[in-house]
């Protein structure tokens, strides 16, 4: 039995209609991430190219997430078309940047998140929401009203705005972000973004906040809590550390996955640190340094 989500006592209290009441006034000047492009969603598009309704690349059970996630039947994934962010490397750059996927209406977004839980998934995986909350929060609606309980993943790339994550207090279950950078440098030349550290800080205090450690039940599936995911880039060992310390400084009982796939993508030869993957002995002492800070790693 999947654990049920927190965003049903909001529906049937009306909660969730109110909020997504309020978040049309975002939209409309669009704030929805930290890029506050402010164009009207309805009839433009912004940095992520991407209208007011649901843009979708693919749906389906995914065996490649976390183990907690992925459980017995998968994590029931939804990737959404474009992001606000313009990473450099990016391996679904066809995806995130090339604009790959399909305009749908938020009842076929709906009845996406239905079919996974159909399927059996433990959980419904949003992947780069933050420039799609207003079509997430009007699907869900007409989700749960069909029958959805599905815990939701909010799996984005860490540059959230605080003002949309407060919006998602009470609705999303578990938090899933990257933490790319320490350094802002370094996300101005790699993702195209002047602010990342300071915002991404921000918002993984808040993401801690509202749903505090992960909590993983007696089968081994999570059901509520904060994941946090570090891409370990060759050549910026340094940016890692810190993100631990950080991380650390947080919660320590924050389950971190450190990732060790990078690979040359898409325009990494743009930077020469980036053109080569990252060796074994380089991960093991990312790896070690967390140990020593005794924060809680996926394994």
């Amino acid at each position: 039995m999947n654990a049920k989500a927190c965003y049903i006592e909001l529906f049937h209290t009306g909660k969730l209609r109110k909020r997504i009441t309020a978040i049309e006034k975002l939209v409309t000047n669009c704030t929805l991430c930290p890029r506050n492009c402010g164009i009207d969603r309805r009839n433009s598009t912004g940095n992520c190219f991407s209208p007011l309704e649901p843009v979708v690349s693919s749906a389906a059970p995914h065996f490649g997430e976390e183990p907690p996630l992925v459980g017995y039947y998968g994590s029931g994934t939804i990737f959404f078309t474009n992001c606000n962010m313009s990473c450099i490397y990016c391996q679904n750059y066809d995806i995130s940047q090339l604009h790959l996927g399909q305009n749908i209406t938020y009842e076929a977004l709906a009845d996406l998140m239905i079919n996974l839980q159909e399927r059996g998934c433990h959980n419904i995986n949003l992947v780069s929401p933050t420039h799609q909350v207003y079509a997430i929060l009007k699907a869900l609606e007409l989700a749960v009203d069909k029958g959805l309980e599905l815990p939701l993943v909010y799996n984005s790339g860490g540059y959230d705005s605080i003002n949309t994550l407060k919006f998602l207090d009470g609705i999303i279950d578990i938090y899933m972000p990257d933490f790319k950078y320490i350094n802002s440098d370094t996300g101005k030349r790699l993702s195209h973004v002047n602010d990342y550290p300071d915002v991404a800080m921000l918002a993984i205090e808040e993401m801690h906040r509202q749903v505090g450690d992960l909590l993983i039940d007696e089968k081994g599936i999570a059901c509520h809590g904060l994941i946090v995911r570090h891409l370990i880039l060759p050549g910026y060992l340094d940016e890692s550390i810190k993100i631990i310390d950080f991380i650390a400084s947080v919660s320590k009982g924050i389950y971190l996955n450190l990732m060790d796939q990078y690979r040359p993508a898409y325009r990494s030869d743009s930077d020469p640190k980036l053109t080569v993957r990252l060796n074994s002995s380089d991960y093991d002492k990312i790896y070690a340094y967390a140990v020593k800070k005794g924060i809680r790693l996926a394994e």
